[in-house]
């Protein structure tokens, strides 16, 4: 059984948001597809770690979830700044149950066990400068709490964690340190996020910093393709 990771899948089945209109996005939901079945076994694990689907709500975000469901492998999904489809744990697992997606999990204040590792995340924010809106800071604070949450909920079965975020805690000369503490705190090793696309990918840390990994692995940015993490 394989760990593998990919965000932003973008998906737009049932909605009207095409994006091919983008740079290198042209027939992405058929390449997701021909990669990952070629990448992944049914076995496996996929973290994807945020905007999972342009639908506004879940009823209309079933073809997207219908299109993740027949992807091989367990998937865990966290929230992404698109996914305004997004709701209550409680809502969110009943349309799963109520559709039969048996093969996506969601993420949120949880985690998710894979060997002897927990896998972690939340969403995050926008790093914080000093033009930052006092509204991102209650966002920010709610954001780190979630994380520390997901964190501990690990590490209180005895899991080293790995952390999955959808924004980067760190872009070019920009920090989000309320995130960084939490990871600090919790001496974490390695972190994966997405968000970035095409050419912001240029400032984007992968590599140690500071004693944590960080890895961009939006699905452009990795060619459409999950990337196995052990």
């Amino acid at each position: 059984m394989a760990l593998y990771v990919m965000g932003d899948l973008h998906l737009s089945l049932g909605t009207d948001k095409p994006m091919d209109i983008f740079g290198g996005w042209d027939n992405y939901t058929e390449r997701i597809r021909e990669n990952w079945i070629n990448t992944v076994s049914p076995e496996d694990i996929v973290v994807v770690p945020g905007d999972i689907s342009w639908a506004m709500t879940l009823e209309n975000a079933v073809n997207d979830f219908e299109y993740i469901q027949k992807l091989p492998g367990t998937k865990i999904i966290s929230k992404g700044n698109h996914d305004y489809w997004w709701n209550t744990m409680a809502k969110m697992n009943n349309f799963l149950d109520e559709h039969g997606f048996d093969t996506i999990k969601i993420m949120h204040n949880n985690h998710y066990r894979y060997e002897n590792y927990g896998i972690c995340g939340t969403r995050g924010w926008i790093n914080e400068t000093k033009n930052s809106e006092p509204a991102d800071g209650k966002v920010l604070a709610r954001e780190a709490q979630r994380l520390d949450t997901s964190i501990l909920s690990a590490k209180n079965e005895g899991l080293e964690p790995l952390v999955f975020l959808h924004y980067p805690p760190v872009y070019g000369i920009n920090c989000n340190w309320s995130i960084l503490e939490v990871l600090h705190k919790h001496d974490i090793k390695r972190c994966w996020y997405g968000h970035v696309h095409g050419k912001s990918s240029m400032y984007a840390i992968n590599g140690e910093r500071d004693g944590i990994d960080f890895r961009l692995i939006a699905s452009d940015f990795v060619q459409f393709t999950p990337v196995k993490i052990m």
